[in-house]
């Protein structure tokens, strides 16, 4: 059986370490394929310094007509200064077409608030690094009673965190790829879980 993909959205100024823990359970789940998919296949330079070489550019005209739900498992998109600085405009039909096909998309930090611009965060809980900030940096953000004040939400094939929950933002993810069961996955999680406080 044909593995379907989770496309990992890279940029110059992607935060890395963000969505690290959630690639790492999907890869040790060997359930899914991972491909970084970004706006061209030049090499992108992250947050922290590390050169990564695309293996997918988007090219709407051809890459919407392909990806759906039989073959596409989600789309992860990191947060990173890319966001504020409307670097990552272009992978909004890409989006967009994952929610309209129920592709879950999973962001965390700024993608949230990229989010709240496309203003797909209006009908479902999220959250997001502050919601304070998150209207102030989203002008179209009109999803404020929907807003929950948590490291991570799921709802609606949305998962939504705050930049320093990526250990929930995992959870959710492996949850909604139905791998928090593998045990491969939950040796691995373990060691990374906060103990009670």
């Amino acid at each position: 059986m044909t593995k379907k993909t989770v496309f990992y959205f890279v940029f110059d100024g992607l935060a890395d370490w963000e969505a690290s823990h959630a690639l790492a359970g999907v890869s040790k789940s060997n359930k899914f394929k991972i491909k970084t998919i970004g706006l061209d296949k030049n090499p992108k330079q992250s947050m922290a310094g590390v050169t990564i070489l695309p293996d997918v550019d988007f090219i709407p005209w051809v890459d919407l007509h392909d990806i759906d739900a039989s073959n596409t498992a989600m789309l992860i998109l990191p947060g990173g200064t890319g966001w504020r600085e409307n670097a990552n405009d272009g992978i909004a039909d890409l989006v967009l077409h994952c929610i309209r096909k129920q592709i879950p998309v999973a962001a965390i930090c700024d993608a949230t608030t990229f989010l709240a611009e496309l203003q797909v965060l209006e009908h479902v809980d999220h959250t997001g690094s502050d919601y304070v900030y998150l209207q102030s940096a989203s002008p179209r953000y009109a999803g404020g009673e929907h807003y929950r004040m948590k490291p991570a939400v799921r709802d609606s094939g949305i998962i939504t965190a705050n930049g320093t929950a990526a250990i929930e933002f995992a959870r959710e993810i492996f949850e909604a790829l139905e791998i928090s069961d593998n045990e491969n996955v939950q040796q691995w999680f373990h060691y990374f879980e906060r103990l009670p406080t």
